[in-house]
C-alpha cells in the first residue's frame, strides 16, 4: 500500500486511543459545570410497561415492554431489539448454534449453514455484540454448526438496528449471540455428553466461579459431525436463436469433520467504579470430504458429446483466535458510565483437493490435478461508549475504529497421469489481497415525553477506506466514501398489557472480499465463480410497526415491515463457455420486500404450552437483464414455526416443532418452499441430571430447491443434506444458580469462540 494510505491509518489509530480519554475530559467539565446544584437520581429511560418479570434489569435499562414468550423461549422486547433465550429449548443441550438460530421466529438456516431474516440474506451475525472473522463470509455457515446451542444465553434479533451498530458483515439487520454468563457469587457450571447416529458424537462444559473482586468463566466443547449430500442440476444454455444445449451435474459428498473449541474470561474489580476484563478464544474444525460428480453434455441437436466422472478427496482446517480487554467506569452521576473495548479475532482456512477424471466419453480435460487454497481475515475493533443521563432522558455517544485485513490465496496444479509430474495452471492460480479501515461516531438520546411515550433518535457517521490488490496480475485499486445513517424509535404504551412499537434506520451493506475479487475461482468443470471490484454498497431504508397485547396466560405480536434496498447486491450467473457457468455478483437494480410478522404464545392446559409464528411477506426485485431492458419480478410467501410442549409428568416433556420455508426470490430465480419436523425428549433423572433424545427432520425432506429463469440460462437444482439425525445424551448442572439467567450489572462476562463479549441483553448499550 501507499505511504499515504499507512499514515493516514496511523493517525486515525492514535486519534482512537485518545478517545476515551478526551471524552471522559469532556464529561468530568460537564460534572463541574453542574455542580453548583445538588446531585440528584435521573429518571429511568421511559419503560412503557412494567419490565420483563424474568430478567433483572438496571435501572437506565428498563425495557419500554413486558416480556413475551416466543417460540418456546423467554423473550424481552425493547425499543430496539427482541431477545429470545434460546437455552431454554428442551434440545439445546446437544444442539448446535445453527439449531439454536432455526428456533427463532422468522429466522432460517439452511443444511449448508446459510442465514436468512424474513426471507433476507443480507444478515449481520455479531457475538456479544460485536463482529467476528469466524462468522464473516462462507466460513460463517460452518463456524454456526460447530458452536454449541448450550453456550448462548440470548439471541437478539434487531430488525432495525440503531445509531450505536456499524455495518460490517452485511450491514443488514442483526443476530447477536449473547454468550452465555453469570454473575453470582460462588461456582456453577454444565457438563453435556451426546452419542449420535453414524459415528457422531458432541460434548460441552462450562464453568465460572466469581468471589471477591475477581471472576473466572471458560468453556471447552468438541464435536464429530457434518451432513453428507446429493445433489442434481438440470441445465439447458440457450442461444441467441433459442436453441438449447443440455447438460446435467449430479454429486455426492461425504464426511464427518471433527470440532473442537475453549474460551475462558477473567474479570477483576478494581473498585466500585472500575472493572478490568480480558478474554481468549480458540477454535478448531476439519474439512475433511470426499465427493463424486458425474457431468453429461449434449449438443444442440440432443447428441451426448461428453460423460466422464470426476473423485474429488479434499483435506483441509480452519482455525479461529480470538481475544479482547476491556475497561468500565462508573462515573459520578447514577447511571454515567465510561466503556471501552478492545476486540481481535482472526480465521485461517486451508484445504487440498486433489481430482481425477475417468471418462466413458470425451477426454478434454486433464485427467488428474489438484487445488491449494488458503484464505484468512483479521479484525481490530476498537470502541469507545459514554452514557449521560439527565433529568429527561439518556444521551449516548461513541466511536469506533475498525481494521479489516482479507485475503484468498489458490494454486491450480496439473498432474500428468504418466509421470505425475507436475505443473502450474495460471489460469486457475490466484492471490489476492483487502484491506478496510472505518473510523465511525454516533449519537444518540432516549427521552420519556410522559406516561405513554417514549422515544430514542440517534445518528452514525462512517468513514470508509478500502484498498484491494489484485497479486497475481499486479492490479491496485481503492475507495472511499462516508454514509451518514439515521435511526428513529418509539414506543406507545396503550394498557399495561398493550404496547405499539415504530422504528426507522437507514442502512448500508459494503460488498466482503469475496464480492470484490474479481479473479475467475474453480468450483468444478461445470461452475465457477468470481467478484465484482465495480460493486456499490447497498441502501437499505427499513420502517417497522409493531403491536403487542396479552390474553390471559397467551401472549401475541404483531408487526408490519417494509424494506427497500438500492444497488441490491445479487447473484448473477452467465455462460463463458459452451458448457461452464460463471456466478458472479452485481448491482442489479431495486428489491422491495414488506409483510406481516406474528407470534403467539402461551399455555392452552397446564401441561401444554403452544408457540406460534409466522411471516406473511411479499417480494419484489427490479433488475437489470443481459440486454439491458429491466424486469420485475415478485413472490408472496409463508413461513412460520409451530411447536408444542407438552409436560407429561413432572419429570417428562415431549417437544414437536414443525419449521417452514416459503418461496424466495434469488439474483435470477427463485428458491422453492421447505419444511421440516424435529422432536425431542427430555427426562430429569434427578434435579440436575438430564436425559435427552433429539431426533431433527424426522421425515428426512429437507432440501434446497432453487430454480434460476433467464433469456440464455435455465437451470434446476436440488440439493438434498442428511437431515434424519438423531442424538441421545446426558446433561449435568452443578452449582449454586442451577442454570439460571445471570443477573444484569456491571462487568464483563464474554464467552465463546468469538472472542471476549460486550454487553448482555437490555438497554441501549449495544456496542458500534
Amino acid at each position: 500500500m501507499t505511504t499515504t494510505h499507512n499514515t493516514r491509518y496511523r493517525r486515525r489509530a492514535a486519534l482512537a486511543l485518545l478517545a476515551p480519554a478526551l471524552i471522559w475530559q469532556g464529561a468530568a467539565q460537564a460534572q463541574q459545570t453542574d455542580s453548583t446544584t445538588p446531585a440528584r437520581t435521573a429518571p429511568a429511560p421511559a419503560p412503557a410497561t412494567t419490565p420483563a418479570p424474568v430478567t433483572t434489569v438496571k435501572p437506565d435499562e428498563a425495557p419500554l415492554a413486558g416480556s413475551v414468550t416466543v417460540a418456546g423461549e423467554r423473550p424481552t422486547n425493547r425499543i430496539d431489539r427482541q431477545a429470545y433465550d434460546v437455552k431454554a429449548d428442551a434440545s439445546s443441550s446437544n444442539s448446535s448454534a445453527a439449531d439454536a438460530l432455526n428456533n427463532v421466529p422468522s429466522v432460517a438456516v439452511d443444511p449448508d449453514g446459510a442465514v436468512t431474516l424474513r426471507g433476507s440474506s443480507n444478515v449481520q451475525i455479531l457475538v456479544d455484540g460485536k463482529p467476528s472473522a469466524m462468522m464473516q463470509g462462507e466460513n460463517r455457515g460452518a463456524a454456526l454448526q460447530s458452536i454449541p446451542a448450550d453456550d448462548i444465553e440470548t439471541v437478539e434479533v434487531i430488525n432495525n438496528p440503531g445509531a450505536q451498530f456499524g455495518n460490517e458483515g452485511g450491514g443488514g439487520p442483526i443476530l447477536n449471540l449473547v454468550m452465555r454468563r453469570s454473575r453470582k457469587p460462588g461456582g456453577f457450571g454444565t457438563v453435556n455428553a451426546n452419542a449420535g447416529t453414524a459415528g457422531r458424537y458432541n460434548s460441552s462444559a462450562f464453568g465460572t466461579y466469581n468471589e471477591g473482586r475477581w471472576g473466572f468463566q471458560g468453556g471447552v466443547n468438541v464435536r464429530h459431525d457434518g451432513r453428507n449430500s446429493t445433489a442434481d442440476t438440470v441445465r439447458d444454455r440457450i442461444s441467441p436463436t433459442g436453441e438449447r444445449s443440455h447438460s446435467t451435474q449430479q454429486s455426492r459428498s461425504e464426511g464427518l469433520n471433527d470440532m473442537g473449541g475453549l474460551n475462558g474470561t477473567v474479570t477483576y474489580n478494581l473498585g466500585e467504579n472500575d472493572t478490568l476484563a480480558a478474554s481468549v478464544s480458540y477454535h478448531r474444525r476439519s474439512n475433511d470430504q470426499r465427493g463424486t460428480d458425474r457431468y453429461r453434455t449434449e449438443d444442440e441437436a440432443g447428441l451426448p458429446t461428453e460423460d466422464y466422472v470426476r473423485d474429488t478427496r479434499r483435506e483441509g482446517s480452519s482455525i479461529n483466535t480470538g481475544w479482547g480487554a476491556r475497561w468500565d467506569h462508573k462515573g459520578t452521576l447514577p447511571g454515567e458510565t465510561l466503556k471501552t473495548d478492545l476486540r481481535v479475532s482472526s480465521s485461517t482456512n486451508e484445504s487440498t483437493n486433489n481430482f481425477a477424471n475417468v471418462y466413458s466419453m470425451g477426454s478434454g480435460r486433464d485427467p488428474l490435478s489438484r487445488q491449494d487454497n488458503g484464505s484468512g481475515s483479521r479484525i481490530v475493533d476498537l470502541t469507545g461508549d459514554y452514557e449521560r443521563p439527565d433529568s429527561h432522558g439518556v444521551l449516548k455517544v461513541g466511536y469506533k475504529v475498525a481494521r479489516n485485513s482479507s485475503t484468498s490465496d489458490t494454486l491450480y496444479t496439473n498432474i500428468d497421469p504418466f509421470s505425475f509430474g507436475e505443473s502450474v495452471n495460471p489460469a486457475r492460480s490466484n492471490s489476492y489481497r483487502l484491506r478496510e479501515m472505518v473510523v465511525a461516531g454516533y449519537g444518540s438520546y432516549q427521552l420519556r415525553l410522559n406516561e405513554r411515550w417514549g422515544v430514542l433518535g440517534g445518528l452514525r457517521v462512517e468513514h470508509t477506506d478500502l484498498d484491494i490488490a489484485q497479486l497475481t496480475s499486479g492490479v491496485e485499486a481503492g475507495n472511499s466514501y462516508t454514509n451518514v445513517i439515521p435511526s428513529a424509535f418509539a414506543t406507545y404504551k396503550v394498557s399495561d398489557d398493550t404496547n405499539l412499537r415504530f422504528s426507522y434506520s437507514h442502512r448500508i451493506r459494503r460488498p466482503n472480499a469475496g464480492d470484490l475479487n474479481p479473479y475467475v475461482i474453480y468450483r468444478d468443470e461445470f461452475n465457477v465463480s468470481s467478484g465484482n471490484p465495480k460493486l456499490k454498497p447497498t441502501q437499505t431504508d427499513s420502517i417497522e410497526v409493531g403491536y403487542e397485547t396479552r390474553f390471559g396466560k397467551v401472549e401475541t405480536n404483531l408487526r408490519g415491515y417494509f424494506r427497500k434496498e438500492r444497488d441490491a447486491i445479487l447473484e448473477r450467473k452467465y455462460f463463458i463457455s459452451d458448457t461452464v457457468l460463471l456466478t458472479t455478483r452485481d448491482n442489479l437494480g431495486t428489491n422491495r420486500a414488506g409483510g406481516l410478522e406474528f407470534t403467539v404464545s402461551g399455555k392452552v392446559l397446564p401441561t401444554l404450552t403452544v408457540n406460534a409464528n409466522g411471516n406473511l411477506a411479499r417480494t419484489e426485485q427490479t433488475q437489470v437483464d443481459t440486454d439491458g431492458g429491466q424486469t420485475r419480478r415478485t413472490a408472496s410467501s409463508l413461513s412460520g414455526q409451530f411447536r408444542v410442549n407438552w409436560q407429561a409428568t413432572p419429570t417428562d416433556t415431549i417437544q414437536a416443532a414443525v419449521q417452514a420455508q416459503g418461496k424466495q426470490l434469488t439474483g435470477q430465480g427463485y428458491r422453492e418452499p421447505n419444511a421440516t419436523l424435529n422432536l425431542t425428549y427430555r427426562r430429569a433423572l434427578t434435579p440436575a441430571l438430564a436425559l435427552v433424545l433429539n431426533v431433527t427432520d424426522v421425515f428426512d425432506r429437507n432440501k434446497i430447491e432453487t430454480i434460476t429463469e433467464t433469456d440464455l440460462l435455465n437451470e434446476r437444482s436440488i440439493r438434498r443434506a442428511q437431515g434424519r439425525i438423531a442424538y441421545l445424551g446426558l446433561s449435568y448442572r452443578f452449582g449454586g444458580t442451577q442454570g439460571q439467567k445471570g443477573d444484569e450489572g456491571q462487568g464483563f462476562r464474554p464467552r465463546g469462540p468469538g472472542g471476549p463479549g460486550g454487553p448482555g441483553p437490555g438497554g441501549f448499550n449495544g456496542p458500534m
